[in-house]
C-alpha cells in the first residue's frame, strides 16, 4: 500500500508495544508469528477487535523453546497495548499506568514506528473465520485468573486422556518437552470452561430410553444451551472457537479436551441438526470447517518461522482414520447426506467439510456395514454409550 494509506492504518490500528524482548523470542498474534531480532519492539496496524497474543522464550542460541504463553484481548481503535519482558519469569508483564501512558504517547508520535512489525492484513480474514463468535464477554467468562493460558501447568492432564493414538502423541510431546520440569510445581490457572457431562443418566429411566438419550445427544444439547448459555447458540460456538485457538495456537491440552467435548456433543446429535437446531448446526459446520482448514495446513504460510518443537499440536496423528474425529464425522455425514429432507445450507457446508477431509487428508467415509459407524478406537471415552439399569422397564411386553 502507499505510504499515506499505511500511515492511516498505523494511526487507526492497534499497536502492541513490547519492551526488552530477548532476541529469538517467538512472538505471535492470531495466525502470525515473528521471531524477535535485536530491534524488534512489537506489532503495528492491528485491526481493532478480538485477538490472541502469545509468546515462547528461547535459549540464547534460539535452538530450544519454552511452552507457549498466550492471552486474548479485545482492542479498540488506536489503542496502544504495552508490555515489558520480565527476564526472571520469562513472560510479559504490565507497566504502571503512568509509565504505560508515557509509552503510549511515544507510540502515537511514531517514535517506535521503525521498530514495529506490520500485522499482515491479508491474513486477517483467516483469523476472523477462527474467532468471529468470540466477544469480550466470552473472554471474561472463560479466561483463567491473570488471563494467561499455557501448557506449562497442565502435566496432570496427561494421565486423564483417553488413550487414542492422537492423544498418546500429545501426551508424549508434553512428557518429552525439554522445558518440562516435573520437579518444579507450576501454578495451575485453569480456564473456566463449561462442564459437559459425557453420559446422560436419569433415575427411573429404562434401558431403551437411556440408550436413546446417549446415542442422540439432542436433549443434552438443549439442556446445556438453556442452563449454561442462556439459550444463546452463538455463546456455545464462541467457547468452541476459544478452546480451539487456545489449543491450536496456545498449545493448551486443557483446551484440546474442551474442544473435543464440544465437538463430540454436537456431532452426536441426530434430531437437532435436521429439525430443531438446523441453523446452529450450519454455523457449527462452518466453524469446524475453517478450524480444520487452518489447523491441517502443513505449510504454515502465516508463520514467519517454524523452529523444531514449536509446531502446532495438529500433527500427523490427526491424519489417522481411527481418530475420534473421523468416526464422528463419518456418522454425521451419513445422517445429513442420506436424510430425505435437509436444509440446503447445512447440506452444502456438510459436503464442503467432507470434501476438505477427503481431499486434504485422504479420509474415506463409505460405510462398510450397517454397524461400522458405531465403532471407535478402543477405550475412546467419546464412543456411544449404552447404559444398563436393573429393575426398570418401559412398560413393553
Amino acid at each position: 500500500m502507499d505510504s499515506e494509506t499505511a500511515l492511516e492504518f498505523v494511526k487507526r490500528g492497534v499497536t502492541l508495544l513490547l519492551l526488552d524482548v530477548p532476541q529469538y523470542t517467538l512472538i505471535g498474534i492470531d495466525t502470525q508469528m515473528f521471531s524477535s531480532g535485536p530491534n524488534f519492539k512489537g506489532i503495528k496496524m492491528i485491526p481493532p477487535g478480538i485477538h490472541f497474543i502469545y509468546h515462547s522464550s528461547s535459549t540464547r542460541e534460539g535452538s530450544e523453546f519454552s511452552p507457549m504463553i498466550g492471552f486474548f484481548i479485545d482492542a479498540s481503535p488506536s489503542q496502544v497495548i504495552v508490555r515489558k519482558w520480565d527476564e526472571k519469569e520469562e513472560r510479559f508483564v504490565k507497566l504502571a499506568e503512568e509509565e504505560e501512558e508515557r509509552y503510549s504517547d511515544a507510540v502515537r508520535r511514531l517514535e517506535f514506528d521503525k521498530q514495529l512489525g506490520p500485522y499482515t492484513l491479508s491474513q486477517y480474514g483467516d483469523w476472523k473465520h477462527l474467532s468471529n463468535y468470540i466477544t469480550k464477554d466470552t473472554i471474561e467468562h472463560i479466561e483463567p485468573i491473570g488471563g494467561e493460558i499455557t501448557i506449562a501447568g497442565e502435566s496432570e492432564l496427561v494421565g486423564k486422556f483417553s488413550k487414542t493414538t492422537m492423544e498418546k502423541a500429545l501426551a508424549e510431546q508434553l512428557k518429552n518437552s525439554k522445558f518440562s520440569k516435573p520437579e518444579e510445581k507450576s501454578e495451575k490457572r485453569s480456564c473456566y470452561y463449561t462442564a459437559i457431562p459425557r453420559v446422560v443418566k436419569h433415575k427411573g429411566m429404562c434401558v431403551e430410553e437411556l440408550t436413546s438419550l446417549n446415542l442422540d445427544k439432542t436433549q443434552l444439547l438443549e439442556s446445556i444451551l438453556a442452563k449454561e448459555y442462556g439459550g444463546n447458540e452463538d455463546s456455545l460456538l464462541a467457547e468452541l472457537q476459544f478452546a480451539f485457538i487456545a489449543f491450536l495456537i496456545g498449545q493448551s491440552l486443557e483446551a484440546f479436551v474442551q474442544w473435543k467435548v464440544l465437538v463430540s456433543l454436537l456431532f452426536s446429535c441426530t434430531e437437532a441438526p435436521l429439525h430443531t437446531r438446523t441453523q446452529l448446526f450450519t454455523k457449527f459446520i462452518k466453524v469446524i470447517y475453517h478450524q480444520l482448514k487452518n489447523g491441517f495446513q502443513k505449510d504454515q504460510k502465516d508463520i514467519g518461522c517454524t523452529p523444531e518443537g514449536v509446531s502446532a499440536l495438529l500433527d500427523e496423528s490427526w491424519l489417522s482414520s481411527d481418530s475420534f474425529l473421523h468416526h464422528l464425522c463419518k456418522d454425521f455425514f451419513s445422517l445429513v447426506l442420506e436424510a430425505p429432507v435437509v436444509d440446503g445450507d447445512l447440506l452444502s457446508w456438510t459436503r464442503k467439510l467432507r470434501a476438505l477431509l477427503e481431499d486434504s487428508l485422504g479420509w474415506q467415509f463409505q460405510q462398510n456395514s450397517a454397524v461400522d459407524g458405531i465403532f471407535f478406537e478402543e477405550d475412546d471415552e467419546y464412543a456411544p454409550v449404552v447404559e444398563i439399569m436393573e429393575d426398570v422397564d418401559c412398560g413393553n411386553t
